[in-house]
């Protein structure tokens, strides 16, 4: 919501907090097929996106999130050449993919044309890749197509999703991830935005349940911190039909790409688990 002070302000009820960032203008409004999608700038995160309400991205911290939900699945598959982006809209994970120059094909399929049409607009930064011959961009339900896709024919899936509700509730139910698991080949590997560790400890809990229930032979989490996200602390979750532990340290020690955040120590320390949340996995898993 946006107030009279000119400030845009996320309330997290059910943890009694709330983000408020000061706001120059609203550039931009309009309600989809889909969802209502909002573009601000604000006075200290450049321009913000939103969606139905949540912070999405914004030109000061996006480069965390991007860069944590696609270099450490990719330095942990041995071979990345085929990625799925499910979701993605905003095109930023779409871009560190195509850092990777062992990377054959992306696709992102996102149901909402008009994210990728006003990211183009308001965050032309993230979009570079766009014109990579390497990309596709699809704006289809990414659920039916994993569903309609053959079996073994993709290395690494990237569910670069919204919250768990409205158009992204199905991609966090079993149903789903057996499907990826089967689109999967042999090492293939499974990463979904998991929201907060601190704020959503049970819902990250039951993706690991339900992933390994879908077949994964190990999951893992990693943390990053990301302040326009409810609590400021984020995490992805990774599946995998192989070993997890597997770290090209070599090849991200030699990136030839630049990157804000991820280096080699950062994937090292990305996985590091806090007590509190090891006993709780442990409890509920």
């Amino acid at each position: 919501m946006c107030d009279a002070q000119d400030w845009f302000t996320e309330s997290y009820p059910d943890n009694g907090s709330a983000l408020s960032l000061k706001i120059r203008a609203k550039l931009h409004e309009e309600q989809t097929p889909f969802q209502r999608i909002e573009i601000y700038d604000t006075e200290s995160f450049g321009k913000l996106m939103v969606i139905d309400g949540c912070t999405m991205v914004s030109d000061r911290d996006n480069f965390l999130y991007h860069e944590m939900m696609t270099h450490p699945v990719l330095y942990t598959h041995p071979a990345p050449k085929t990625v799925w982006i499910i979701g993605g809209g905003d095109c930023g994970s779409l871009r560190e993919v195509l850092k990777h120059s062992e990377v054959e094909k992306a696709v992102q399929i996102d149901i909402d044309e008009r994210v990728t049409r006003l990211a183009e607009r308001y965050f032309p930064e993230l979009c570079e890749a766009n014109g990579d011959p390497r990309a596709e961009l699809l704006f289809i339900d990414g659920i039916q197509w994993v569903k309609d896709a053959p079996d073994g024919c993709v290395d690494v899936i990237i569910v670069d999703s919204t919250d768990p509700v409205g158009p992204a509730e199905g991609l966090f139910n079993e149903a789903f991830f057996r499907q990826c698991h089967r689109c999967l080949r042999t090492d293939g590997i499974l990463v979904q935005q998991s929201e907060s560790p601190l704020f959503h400890l049970p819902l990250i809990a039951s993706m690991h349940r339900i992933m390994r229930q879908a077949g994964f032979a190990q999951t893992r989490t990693l943390f990053f911190p990301q302040f326009i996200y409810p609590s400021g602390w984020w995490s992805a979750t990774m599946a995998g039909k192989g070993d997890l532990n597997r770290f090209r340290a070599d090849a991200a020690e030699a990136k030839l790409f630049p990157t804000r955040y991820y280096n080699a120590d950062i994937h090292r320390a990305a996985f590091a688990v806090p007590e509190f949340f090891g006993d709780a996995l442990r409890e509920l898993v």
